[in-house]
């Protein structure tokens, strides 16, 4: 299978891990001359853009499209209906390469056809909602703005959170390795959504991650747990 990825830079050693060696893979800049053209060459498209846009476009490869801060059915709302299958995919870096794909439908007709897409690809795969986040974001982004909020109102060190939390849910990671890792600006961004399609308290971006994110910083994770 030829896939064809726009904007995933980022996310290229981990999408090659994900799916292997027995593809082959072309990594577009967003803003490329030739897109178009390179997307008619493709199997199988993953649009990593904020504004995605290739659903209108032929041939009519089924296409992934990451659903961190907006729902398939937010995308396509008062538009025309893609013209081909579209699926909703985990796209945040750490999250992608797992054993199950973590996938939306925009419509339930195409449940089959994804069955097939994801044999095609190698990956086994799980349905779920399409909501904002899909589901293992909606987790760890909670989990990774418990940290801040810890680390702000002075319950603990950075250290000692980073370490505790790390311990206590068997992590290969703290949580501050973790969201740098992730990138703030995708984890302030993720929760920022879920608090607006939900308006939960649990997604209200921690006001520290807000400050380091609208700064463009990382976190300095703690020298001894780094």
């Amino acid at each position: 299978m030829h896939l064809f990825i726009v904007g995933g830079e980022a996310m290229e050693a981990e999408l090659r891990a994900k799916f292997g060696v027995g593809h082959t893979y072309d990594f577009c800049d967003a803003a490329a001359p030739d897109l178009l053209t390179r997307l008619g060459a493709a199997d199988i498209g993953f649009d990593l853009r904020e504004w995605p846009e290739l659903h209108y476009e032929q041939p009519r490869q089924p296409l992934f499209y990451g659903t961190h801060t907006k729902s398939l059915a937010q995308l396509f709302h008062k538009e025309i209906p893609p013209f081909g299958a579209v699926f909703g995919f985990c796209a945040l870096p750490t999250m992608l390469n797992r054993e199950q794909l973590e996938v939306s439908l925009f419509r339930t007709e195409d449940a089959a056809h994804l069955a097939q897409v994801c044999s095609a690809l190698g990956t086994s795969y799980c349905l779920v909602p399409d909501r904002v986040g899909l589901l293992s974001p909606r987790l760890a982004c909670v989990f990774l703005n418990e940290a801040f909020h810890l680390l702000q109102t002075s319950v603990a060190s950075a250290a000692d959170i980073e370490l505790t939390m790390k311990l206590r849910f068997y992590a290969e990671e703290g949580p501050f390795a973790w969201a740098n890792r992730i990138g703030l600006g995708l984890l302030y961004q993720t929760l920022e959504a879920l608090y607006q399609d939900t308006h939960e308290d649990r997604y209200k971006p921690s006001p520290l991650l807000k400050e380091l994110f609208l700064r463009g910083k990382s976190f300095v994770v703690p020298m001894d747990e780094a």
